[in-house]
Order: structure tokens, then sequence, then C-alpha cells
């Protein structure tokens, strides 16, 4: 049976595009308007892409993912450190992509809560099987995709500091103003986070 809230899995050529991300947001403050802002970026080819297309599909993609931060959560992105800019470009990853924020909340997480904090490409694998029951668009995709979607969903862990490059789940500390901002907008985003519950308080300003 197939679901009808399908998922986007147009994630394949991607990355956590940290610093890409913070530019692009950097600009959207400057100029207020997000085709603008692509405009503008495609034309000064800040993104030093090899190609047109190159650039075409990584703008769309960051500013896909930006879109989903509200002002303050932008705004946050652009002064904060390294490690607070990762997790917030983690958080819009998650909005943008439930098939990540699932994986996210029910392997990356359950796993952690468990205290099995090894994570593995099986468990990807066994996940991505027993949503397929359920979602055409992963039942009906290729070898090829499967590997690409796995391999990149990895590549963002690691590089949102979530997972290591051993595949082992991080212990994860949200600063106190990043707990104030995911409280405000929607409490549940914490469970995309390796993180406990009682832990969360502490982290509080």
């Amino acid at each position: 049976m197939a679901s009808n809230d399908r998922y986007r899995i147009s994630f394949t050529s991607g990355s956590l595009h940290h610093h890409e991300s913070v530019q692009l947001a950097e600009l959207y403050r400057e100029l207020g308007d997000w085709e603008v802002t692509r405009s503008e970026t495609l034309q000064r080819n800040a993104l030093q892409a090899r190609t047109e297309r190159t650039a075409k599909v990584v703008c769309r993609e960051i500013i896909d993912r930006l879109k989903t931060l509200n002002k303050a959560e932008l705004d946050f992105l652009i002064v904060s450190g390294h490690q607070d800019q990762a997790h917030i470009l983690w958080l819009a990853i998650c909005r943008l992509y439930r098939f990540v924020a699932d994986f996210a909340v029910e392997v990356v997480r359950e796993r952690f809560l468990s205290m099995k904090i090894d994570l593995t490409y099986e468990d990807f694998d066994a996940f991505f099987n027993k949503k397929s029951e359920w979602h055409d668009e992963l039942d009906q995709a290729s070898p090829s995709t499967r590997d690409k979607l796995r391999q990149v969903t990895f590549r963002m862990l690691r590089e949102a500091e979530l997972v290591t490059k051993g595949k082992t789940i991080n212990t994860v500390i949200l600063s106190p103003k990043l707990v104030g901002l995911i409280r405000e907008n929607n409490p549940d985003e914490f469970l995309y986070f390796p993180v406990f519950e009682s832990d969360i308080k502490g982290m509080s300003l």
C-alpha cells in the first residue's frame, strides 16, 4: 500500500553545504528576496561551481533548505559559530526532507537512546526497505539511487557533527539559543538530534 504523503528524495547530489548556506543566508538578508538572491548568486558564480548546471542545482537546493527557516533562525545561522550553524542546517534539511527526518528520529535517535551508538549502512538499508513498503517512490528507486541516498545521508550526518567518520553517533549538545528557537517553533524537532530529553532542560537559557 502506497502512502499519499510522498517522500522528497531529490537530495542525491547534496551535502550539508555549510559555507555556501551561510553565504546565501547573508546575501538574502542583504537583498530581502529569494529570487533576487538566486539570480545574484548565479550571476556572480558565488558558489564557484564548475558548470552552470551544477551552480543552478546547488543554489536551488540551498535556497529550498533556507526557506524552511524563519527570520530569527536565519539570523542565528549567520551570526553563530560553526557547530551551531551545522545543527541548524541539519534542522533545515530535516524540515525539507521527511525521509531524512524519519531516519534521524526512528533510527539515529532510537539507537542513541538504546545506547547502541554504532550506525551502519545496514541500519539505513533496513529503514529504506521498511519505508519502501509504504512509499512507491522508494520501492521504484534504482539500486544506484538507494546507494546515493545512503551515501549523502551519512555525509550530512557527519558534516552536521551528529555522527563520526567511524559511524559512531555523537552525543549532541545544543546551544541555549538554538534550544530556545526550536522550543519556540516546534519542540518535536528536538527528536531530529541524538539528545536525551532530560538533557534539553540543562541546555536552556
